[in-house]
């Protein structure tokens, strides 16, 4: 064998590839088992949604028409517990799980809850909504602070009115609720963070109906 023959290298790619190769053939039955599996994973999952939640979501959306309209009556009884012919949004919730309209139920809830006064189950029933809507999702996370005011937990509805505003990300939310997380701050005392709070409304959202009036709310944080 000639020197230039003894010292012929490999080249990576051509390794790699054979070594590819015998894998797949030495483990062939179990990389079919694998992908036969993923397969059957994947339409059990589409069974599940179109034979079980798709029908599930159309009657819970059904049923809860009749608890919304209570709800927009501000009948906070019924749309909790139902009129004994509709149920309310707890049963919806307790029914129909995994779905949409349960999900939605939840934010509901905490509303209805807020309103009655019943704040920890407020405060529960809002951390159970999982939404995409900016917007309801802001309000949740507002609400959750307002609710944390009630309870004098001023370190948490802090955080919350902040996470709303942020959340929000928009001229109407978002000076509405920096305007709650100033007031928070200035019922800790830290008048400081509470005047700074409300210039970032001044300088951030002009325009807005917070801004008009924060001029006073500036002045009595600083005279604290």
């Amino acid at each position: 064998m000639s020197k230039t023959q003894a010292n012929t290298v490999i080249p990576s790619n051509v390794k790699d590839s054979a070594s590819t190769a015998n894998f797949v053939r030495d483990n062939q039955k179990s990389l079919l088992f694998i992908g036969a599996a993923i397969l059957a994973i994947v339409a059990i999952y589409f069974a599940y949604q179109k034979v079980y939640i798709a029908p599930r979501e159309i009657a819970a959306a059904d049923q809860m028409h009749v608890a919304q309209d209570f709800w927009s009556k501000k009948d906070w009884d019924k749309a909790i517990k139902g009129d004994g012919s509709y149920p309310g949004f707890e049963k919806i919730i307790a029914d129909y799980s995994n779905t949409k309209a349960a999900n939605l139920a939840y934010f509901y809830l905490g509303t209805a809850y807020l309103n009655k006064g019943e704040y920890q189950k407020a405060i529960d029933s809002y951390a159970n909504y999982h939404g995409d809507d900016l917007m309801v999702a802001a309000e949740a996370l507002g609400s959750t602070g307002d609710a944390y005011v009630e309870l004098k937990d001023y370190d948490k509805a802090a955080s919350y009115f902040q996470k709303a505003a942020d959340k929000a990300s928009n001229k109407f939310l978002t000076p509405f609720y920096l305007k709650k997380l100033g007031l928070v701050y200035e019922a800790k005392n830290d008048n400081k963070t509470a005047a700074d709070t409300y210039k970032q409304i001044k300088t951030d959202y002009p325009e807005s109906n917070e801004a008009q009036s924060i001029d006073a709310y500036i002045a009595r944080a600083e005279a604290k």
